[in-house]
C-alpha cells in the first residue's frame, strides 16, 4: 500500500498564488509518476498536471498551462503543484495520484490509470 497526504490548501484571493504538497509514503516502487486531479461541487474529477518519475517530462491541462506548474523532489518523495493567478473558478478539493512506472519518462493524464489516491485538499479562491 502507498499512502499520500495532500498538504497546502487553503483561502486566497483572485490572483493569487497557493502551493500544494504531497508526500507519499509506504510501499512506494522504484519509479513512479504523479498527477495532480481536482474536483469541484457537483462536477467530476478532471485532470491538472502529471510529472514523470525523472521529473522531465510534465503535462497541463489548456487552462493551467502558465499558471501552474508541477515539480518533485524524489529524495522527499513529495510532488508539488505550484498555483499562481488564481481564479474563483480554480476553486475545488486537489488530489495527488499515484502510478508506479517501468520507464522514468512516462507520467499519466487519465484517472483510471492511477493506482493510489491522496484525501484531497480544499482550495477555495475568493474574488
Amino acid at each position: 500500500q502507498v499512502q499520500l497526504v495532500e498538504s497546502g490548501g487553503g483561502l486566497v484571493q483572485a490572483g493569487g498564488s497557493l502551493r500544494l504538497s504531497c508526500a507519499a509514503s509506504g510501499r512506494t516502487v522504484s519509479l513512479y509518476s504523479m498527477g495532480w486531479f481536482r474536483q469541484a461541487p457537483g462536477k467530476e474529477r478532471e485532470f491538472v498536471a502529471a510529472i514523470s518519475w525523472s521529473g522531465a517530462n510534465t503535462y497541463y491541462t489548456d487552462s493551467m498551462k502558465g499558471r501552474f506548474t508541477i515539480s518533485r523532489d524524489n529524495a522527499k518523495s513529495t510532488v508539488y503543484l505550484q498555483m499562481n493567478s488564481l481564479k474563483p473558478e480554480d476553486k475545488a478539493v486537489y488530489y495527488c495520484a499515484y502510478r508506479s512506472e517501468i520507464f522514468g519518462g512516462t507520467y499519466r493524464i487519465k484517472l483510471e490509470e492511477y493506482q493510489y489516491w491522496g484525501q484531497g485538499t480544499q482550495v477555495t479562491v475568493s474574488s
